[in-house]
């Protein structure tokens, strides 16, 4: 198992989820101007999404077999887990935590950015599993 995470392809995979991760973060703060914390994150998460899968289609899995379609279908249902795990993470973080262990500077920043790592490794498994299969 320790295998599959140090490969070429992972780390091209960190770069490509390294870029949407940045481009989830930084959308959540332009769409928190205009709505709170928790559905600003689900809406900076689906940009990110898109330029993961993008990048992901492009870069990471070259040897994709599967139709458009399958792959899209499959990238969505890997990213619902994540979605989970990011805001769950979140929030936990934001509400719970932090506050707890007295933290009261950048508090949503440090949450969504612990909320978009987390689901890194099992992403990974589930795009090269199903999302992105290759041949046989």
């Amino acid at each position: 198992m320790i295998n599959t995470f140090v490969s070429r392809e992972f780390l091209i995979f960190l770069v490509a989820g390294g870029t949407a991760a940045i481009v989830n973060f930084l959308s959540r703060l332009l769409f928190n101007q205009w709505m709170g914390f928790s559905s600003a994150i689900i809406l900076a998460y689906l940009c990110g999404m898109t330029t993961a899968f993008i990048l992901s289609k492009l870069f990471v899995f070259k040897n994709n077999k599967q139709s458009i379609g399958n792959s899209i279908f499959y990238f969505c249902l890997v990213n619902v887990f994540a979605i989970i795990q990011t805001w769950v993470i979140s929030m936990l973080l934001a509400y719970k935590l932090l506050p707890f262990f007295g933290v009261t500077k950048f508090v949503p920043e440090i949450s969504h950015l612990i909320g978009i790592v987390v689901p890194v490794f099992t992403s990974y498994l589930g795009h090269k599993r199903w999302s992105f299969a290759g041949p046989g």
